[in-house]
């Protein structure tokens, strides 16, 4: 009985390690050079917040 107890952990974890493994296989991560942005990111300038007094003449 006291096998059995040590025994069943090590297995789920070979089990879990074994899944993770055939998730990699079975799903690839895709290739960064395939893909490009949709759109690229231009830089503006923000207005000032709400609430800040407008400058002086």
């Amino acid at each position: 009985m006291v096998v059995l107890v040590a025994l069943i952990p090590i297995l789920m974890l070979g089990a879990l390690l074994a899944l993770g493994r055939y998730e990699e296989l079975m799903l690839p991560e895709p290739k960064d050079d395939r893909l490009e942005p949709a759109a690229l990111p231009t830089v503006t300038s923000s207005p000032a917040p709400a609430g800040t007094p407008a400058p002086s003449p």
